[in-house]
């Protein structure tokens, strides 16, 4: 079913909220950022609850917007992997102070076919691959020198394509709740709230309060 637009805005949206999809405008906005962020334009904060819903929030790497969706990789068995596989939800916000704009989403997160993950993991540089293997991610760590030995027995056990880890891979929230941010003068920002009325199909838009 096409998803359709209920702008509530009353025609006040100026140019950089122009657009009547979400994930065009974030690409948008990611796709300014690269010639302005000194590092990491894709980074974000990913907020997930554990199961006294005690809040957790961590940055990763948004590595790509679909049409309905926001992916990020990560290890399933970290405190986020664990998080998310226990409620299947989560929040993210991006920032970027030079563009001084951020979006913010939440909804529900699920993981990606495993050949989605495949195929990225394979685009990875070979110490990246190799350390998905060997970091035990959110778990204690003995030393340095014990994560060192470790990446080194396994380049050698791996070789130069090691395979994706089952306990590696990607996950896609996809936003029921996007909110897009622009500072303005005096901090009376530009806020435009878009919310997916799910039984409707229906993206609704209303400018917020700064």
């Amino acid at each position: 079913m096409a998803i359709t637009i209920r702008d509530m805005t009353g025609g006040e949206r100026s140019a950089p909220f122009v657009g009547d999809d979400p994930f065009a405008l974030t690409r948008t906005w990611l796709a300014e950022a690269a010639k302005t962020e000194p590092n990491d334009p894709n980074a974000m904060q990913i907020a997930t609850v554990d199961a006294d819903g005690l809040p957790n929030v961590r940055t990763v790497l948004l590595k790509e917007i679909e049409t309905d969706g926001f992916v990020f990789y990560t290890n399933y068995q970290s405190a986020k992997g664990q998080e998310i596989e226990a409620t299947g939800q989560g929040a993210f916000v991006i920032h970027w102070k030079s563009l001084r704009r951020q979006v913010r989403a939440r909804g529900l997160i699920e993981r990606v076919s495993a050949e989605q993950s495949d195929a990225y993991f394979q685009s990875r540089d070979i110490g990246s691959r190799i350390g998905a293997h060997a970091s035990e991610q959110s778990r204690p760590l003995d030393s340095r020198g014990s994560l060192a030995a470790k990446v080194a027995a396994l380049t050698l056990k791996l070789g130069t394509k090691p395979r994706r880890p089952e306990h590696w891979g990607g996950y896609r929230l996809r936003p029921i709740e996007m909110e897009f941010w622009a500072d303005g003068a005096f901090r009376l920002h530009d806020r435009f709230r878009w919310v997916l009325k799910n039984e409707a199909k229906v993206w609704q838009i209303s400018r917020l309060n700064p």
